[in-house]
């Protein structure tokens, strides 16, 4: 049997760990900007609920098949990954990076290749593969190092895509298009340069927070601009429902009248629930006419696809093994990568952390070893993949409750609804109720046509202002509004502003009230609507305002980011029986606004 082979390579940056592990664990991007191809696997479940993935490719004119092992890794310092292959020159062939920080504040980084030949053809074509790879390695390391201290725009230098024939002329016809909406932001025509230069995998998915945090603008102009690209012809969108333990979009459709309440995923081998808080993300692709793109991914389960993920090691029947690694405080899941037991822990920070024992059953806590250093043991009886991951859900991901709350989303696609009979909770919602004290005496004063346009030219006054806020109109009643808010302060920020624009130009007085707490999203008239408790609450403390000023519900009031703009404005407590609430109910009241 011919011995392993390996090939060592050690880069020294002025870059701690930390700022190039993003890149470096992209593994995905990374293997893009090398020219690897897209793959897929097929994902077969084994009867002790572990997964079987099993890959195809061609390279070099070799047929390649092959099983991808989980990879291992710990978040910021190393990540290692084998193939074992059925078909090809070689038995094994994998990867190892190491990013150890140096006293001077840089990183040392190391790329091994290691790999077990099958015959001269396999030592041959492994000792050429590796020199390649050495070399598109450090290529594409300098130039992501270059990225990050502000040398050059994008992380590595790509290649033009193939494009359809008219391709260019379309993107540039839509990005005038875009820029002509009102929610286009002026960046159609940087949207349609991404979406014909970009990164394949920076496209499926293209996310709008990342792409905002890529050019630095707000995350709602972001935000806008894609839904307008839709509405355009540049980009389509999807709901995607998130797998509740890898994160990934394991299920996706075009409607969201055709989102269903649980689905299956192959990678964990688990079914999940629907989360319309948590797990229901819109995401959005460039459309195939104008940039198509293959199917599959480029990596499909490196460190960066599971970010959330901070220790993830491979363990074959009985071993044990000390990692080391300091977590930071946060709030942990002790698992492994297939169905099984968990463990949860909340980290202090500092202290010990307990042991991972896996069993047949999953997880077990096991014994804190010493300060730095995590036990992991494999009591299962078959190779395990087992896991350290931060409970808290990313952010990056763009909500359901997010999208709904958008002035955006509901003028661009008001026919958006829930299938009749769905509903779907959200634990938060802001909800802010308007209404105009004296219309009635207005209408009479002015005339029926005259008091109809100031009323409208009202309304879209408050929805700009909404609109700034990062909220949007849900509906309007008579004189009313009912606007959404994923944030508290969002609401009381556009309340204050709505009451300063009032005083200034017009002769409304404006009535103004704001709950918020949870609530069920329907579809109501055929548009998205809320239902519950803290609907009605915001709606009866709008009827406790005067004209003027504005009355906050207690939870609104005493959240720390509302308390922060209260803290100079003049403001009183009351408390009032409401009707439908038994209890008295206590709210505050901003005095008259000019601010």
């Amino acid at each position: 049997m011919p011995s392993p082979s390996r090939r060592t390579w050690t880069w020294t940056f002025d870059l701690p760990p930390h700022e190039l592990w993003p890149l470096l664990a992209d593994t995905s991007r990374f293997n893009e900007a090398m020219g690897l191809p897209p793959y897929t696997l097929e994902e077969t479940p084994q009867t002790n609920g572990t997964v079987l993935r099993r890959g195809r490719g061609k390279v070099a004119g070799f047929t390649l098949e092959w099983e991808e092992k989980p990879y291992e890794w710990v978040a910021g310092r190393y990540f290692r990954q084998t193939r074992v292959f059925s078909k090809g020159p070689f038995r094994r062939f994998g990867p190892v990076f190491d990013l150890v920080a140096d006293a001077k504040g840089g990183s040392t980084v190391t790329y091994t290749l290691e790999w077990e030949p099958l015959g001269l053809t396999g030592r041959l074509f492994g000792a050429r593969l590796a020199e390649q790879a050495g070399g598109a390695v450090e290529k594409r390391m300098l130039q992501a190092a270059s990225f990050l201290r502000g040398e050059r725009l994008t992380p590595f230098e790509m290649p033009p895509p193939s494009l359809p024939e008219g391709a260019q002329a379309r993107a540039e016809a839509l990005a005038v298009e875009i820029d002509r909406s009102p929610y286009g932001n002026n960046l159609g025509r940087i949207l349609a340069a991404t979406v014909l230069g970009g990164m394949a995998s920076d496209l499926a998915p293209l996310k709008p927070k990342r792409l905002a945090r890529q050019l630095d603008v707000p995350q709602r102009t972001a935000i806008e601009t894609c839904l307008a690209a839709v509405r355009a012809g540049l980009l389509t969108m999807r709901w995607d429902l998130l797998c509740t333990n890898c994160r990934g979009p394991k299920l996706s459709v075009a409607a969201l009248s055709e989102l269903p309440r649980g689905a299956h995923c192959p990678s964990c081998n688990i079914d999940y629930d629907r989360d319309f808080e948590k797990n229901v993300e819109l995401s959005f692709a460039p459309t195939p006419a104008i940039r198509p793109l293959m199917d599959g991914s480029f990596c499909l389960s490196g460190p960066m696809a599971t970010p959330h993920v901070v220790v993830q090691v491979l363990l074959a029947p009985g071993e044990k093994r000390d990692i080391e690694v300091e977590l930071p405080a946060g709030r942990y899941r002790l698992r492994t990568l297939h169905p099984g037991t968990v463990v949860d822990f909340d980290h202090a920070g500092g202290g010990l952390f307990p042991g991972l024992r896996v069993t047949a059953a999953g997880v077990e806590a096991g014994s804190a070893v010493k300060l730095g250093r995590i036990a992991f043991e494999n009591m299962a009886g078959f190779e395990v993949a087992a896991l350290i991951e931060d409970r808290t859900w990313t952010r990056e991901a763009l909500t359901a409750p997010e999208v709904i709350s958008l002035q955006a989303f509901r003028d661009l696609f008001a026919a958006a609804t829930l299938r009749p009979g769905d509903e779907a909770g959200v634990g938060q919602v802001a909800l802010l109720f308007t209404d105009l004290q004296g219309s009635t005496a207005l209408y009479e004063r002015v005339g029926d046509a005259k008091a109809y346009n100031l009323v409208r030219e009202h309304f879209a006054l408050l929805a700009a202002i909404v609109r700034d806020h990062d909220g949007a109109v849900v509906k309007t009643i008579g004189d009313a509004v009912m606007a959404s808010f994923g944030d508290p302060a969002d609401a009381v920020k556009a309340a204050l502003a709505m009451q300063a624009k009032l005083a200034a130009d017009t002769e409304f007085v404006l009535k103004v009230g704001i709950h918020a707490g949870p609530s069920v999203v329907v579809t109501l008239n055929d548009r998205l609507d809320y239902f519950g408790s803290t609907v009605n609450m915001a709606a009866r403390l709008q009827g406790q305002s005067r004209g003027g000023d504005i009355v906050l519900s207690r939870t609104v009031a005493e959240d720390p980011a509302v308390q922060a703009l209260l803290a100079d404005l003049p403001k009183r407590s009351e408390e009032v029986t409401l009707k439908g609430f038994d209890q008295p109910v206590g709210f505050l009241r901003l005095e008259t606004v000019t601010v």
